[in-house]
């Protein structure tokens, strides 16, 4: 009998993406600063997420927002902030990490003088498309550009992408 040869085990991707390598949109009010994606569908085929980070002005927030069937992990690296989840409100600095479910609404502000920054992970992937259809192109290095107002269609590319209505009361 002869020795089976143990086959080597097949090697999953492998993938380094550089600061400032990833694409990148200016974003509009009310969050100003930028999104840089650094792994989706785009540069790993079949990705089941996608992940980046984002920049957001001082002053300036994301909007009260959820997401239908994902879950969003935030960590933030820098700056500082007011995250509300839910309505209630939680203090972040860097290092703070969020474990978001489907339906958890939140809100993040930026409420201190310098950018707040985090990395984000949504799962399954879409906020890079979101960034995109929202956005302007953005290259690094390049001057922020003037406040700009968000597309008309908003609330439509948000539908298509990884978003879900809030129910008004």
């Amino acid at each position: 009998m002869t020795a089976m040869k143990k086959a080597e085990p097949d090697k999953g991707f492998a993938v380094v993406v550089q600061p400032d390598e990833g694409p990148s949109w200016w974003q509009p009010v009310p969050a100003n600063g930028y999104g840089e994606v650094k792994f989706s569908q785009r540069n790993v085929p079949g990705l089941p997420f996608s992940t980046g980070i984002q920049c957001i002005a001082p002053g300036c927030f994301i909007r009260d927002h959820q997401h239908p069937d994902h879950t969003e992990i935030l960590f933030f690296y820098e700056g500082e902030g007011t995250v509300e989840l839910d309505g209630e409100p939680h203090p972040v600095r860097p290092g703070t990490a969020i474990l978001l479910g489907a339906y958890r609404r939140h809100k993040i502000m930026n409420t201190g003088t310098s950018d707040l920054k985090m990395f984000w992970t949504i799962m399954p992937g879409g906020l890079d498309l979101f960034f995109e259809e929202i956005g302007r192109p953005r290259t690094p290095g390049e001057p922020a550009p003037a406040p700009f107002a968000r597309p008309e269609d908003v609330a439509s590319i948000e539908l298509d992408t990884v978003f879900a209505p809030i129910q008004q009361k």
